[in-house]
């Protein structure tokens, strides 16, 4: 029983631990505005994480640098464009449709095709015998 609290009191140390950087807005639009930017970018290390999410280092500079650009006034497509500029198209959760993403637009769906077509082959080589 004392292992056991021990590891619970363990545990919600490691939580406080957790720093949470928090921003003022001048206005209730700037806060909407990067908070809807932070949700839409992923973090470069977590890979399947937006950086809002994210409680990696690069994650925190990012939002730091969103934070001041929505303080500059900049908009939010400007703001993303810089992003992708310096990080590349994977930093976006909705990468534009080109020549270099193809990949991760339509290799599912070549996935998905490619199983479709081996599962149809299978069961239409199946003979079927009639029970007497």
């Amino acid at each position: 029983m004392k292992q056991l609290i021990s590891f619970l009191i363990m545990i919600a140390s490691f939580q406080a631990l957790a720093v949470i950087e928090t921003y003022e807005f001048e206005t209730e639009a700037q806060e909407q505005l990067y908070t809807e930017i932070i949700h839409e970018l992923r973090c470069p290390k977590c890979q399947n994480q937006t950086i809002a999410e994210s409680n990696a280092g690069l994650s925190e500079d990012l939002r730091f640098i969103v934070y001041q650009k929505v303080m500059d006034g900049e908009t939010k497509r400007s703001i993303l464009s810089y992003m992708q500029e310096r990080y590349g198209d994977f930093v976006l959760y909705d990468p534009p449709v080109k020549p270099a993403n193809y990949f991760l637009w339509f290799a599912p769906l070549a996935v998905f095709l490619i199983i479709l077509i081996i599962v149809l082959a299978k069961v239409g080589r199946r003979k079927v015998t009639p029970e007497e």
